[in-house]
């Protein structure tokens, strides 16, 4: 410590603050509910549309298939309860 002025100690404590406030900005923007709700909306739509804009019908396929077994389940359910 013997070599350090006071001015590269002020020097190296303002780059600490900017890369403090750089890191807590990047955390704030990340977990904003704003930016999680895009994010999952991306993920989702990277499910069903490829990076071109196209339809993945295999996926489509998939979805509309449990949808239908699950509302065939619940409709058979209903009818032998009944």
């Amino acid at each position: 410590m013997g070599d350090r002025n006071l001015s590269s100690i002020e020097s190296d404590i303002e780059l600490t603050r900017e890369r403090l406030a750089s890191t807590i900005d990047q955390l704030a923007y990340r977990t904003s509910p704003k930016t999680i709700a895009k994010r999952e909306v991306n993920q989702v739509k990277g499910y069903f549309v490829d990076a071109n804009g196209a339809p993945r019908p295999d996926n489509i396929i998939k979805v509309v298939g449990g949808i239908a077994g699950v509302v065939v389940v619940f409709a058979l359910i209903r009818k032998i309860v009944k």
